[in-house]
């Protein structure tokens, strides 16, 4: 298994300087990157980044409004190497049980089957609010049920997974074989009602606090890393994802991910 980080965590560093970030993320000890953005370069530019500073390009986060208006982004991103495409998530109205959904499955089938023949795999990117159950079963269940696992990986989110009721760990192996790539995350303090405004989501609350929930570098948070990576491994997980909505402690997000980063190395 091997370690990878998704640069939306340092995204303003990566509209600053995309190169200046990626050697940055290198000299971490980071083998892999995901990308949520490409920030104006183009497939050949930001392939020929990833070979000079040795770094994989794993997957790319690319919301599904995206990859049905454009055909060409598939190919963008098989271009730039990556093996895996991951739908950050679904507006409620757009996931399963939910009518619209029946409409979206045959294109988001499509765009797997796409996927495969460029060498690639599409993958869904988890939130808490996949863990609400309809009929007795998580949404992301049945997502998961409803798309045959040669089609749709599982990106498991370990901390949204936690934040959503569920042991990370059992996921993990719920999915094995399923969940090439893992999101490692790590937080504290509780669900909360408005958290999502820790990274800029206005969900229409006139109330700006979001508790005591707060996302934490991995390794200094509630997570229990060593059980989740040891579970990651026997499923076959290929990689373990740093991800850091926004920084904490005081820390630039850069700071952030170098902490993860010298906690996880040992333990890989």
């Amino acid at each position: 298994m091997k370690l990878g980080v998704q640069l939306y965590s340092v995204r303003d560093d990566m509209g600053e300087d995309f190169e200046g970030t990626l050697k940055k993320v290198k000299d971490m000890g980071y083998e892999g990157v995901e990308f949520a953005g490409l920030y104006g370069k183009s497939a050949a530019e930001v392939k020929a980044l990833c070979e000079k500073y040795d770094l994989v390009p794993v997957s790319a986060h690319v919301a599904l409004h995206e990859l049905l208006g454009d055909e060409s982004v598939l190919q963008t991103y098989a271009d730039i190497g990556c093996k895996f495409v991951a739908i950050p998530w679904l507006n409620e109205e757009d996931r399963p049980g939910h009518p619209a959904f029946e409409g979206h499955l045959p294109k988001i089938i499509d765009l797997a089957k796409r996927a495969k023949a460029l060498g690639m795999f599409l993958a869904y990117h988890n939130h808490d609010f996949e863990f609400e159950k309809i009929d007795g079963e998580y949404v992301l269940d049945m997502l998961y049920r409803t798309i045959p696992a040669d089609l749709l990986k599982a990106e498991l989110d370990t901390c949204w997974v936690n934040v959503g009721g569920e042991d990370p760990v059992k996921y993990v192996r719920k999915y094995a074989g399923r969940v090439d790539i893992i999101h490692l995350k790590d937080f504290a303090g509780k669900k909360s009602e408005n958290m999502y405004a820790l990274i800029g989501v206005n969900d229409g609350k006139k109330d700006d606090t979001v508790g005591d929930f707060e996302f934490r570098p991995v390794g200094m948070g509630l997570q229990d890393m060593p059980a989740i990576l040891k579970a990651a491994e026997e499923s076959g997980t290929e990689w373990a994802v740093v991800e850091m909505d926004s920084p904490a402690l005081g820390l630039t997000p850069l700071e952030c991910i170098e902490k993860s980063a010298d906690y996880l190395k040992p333990l890989m």
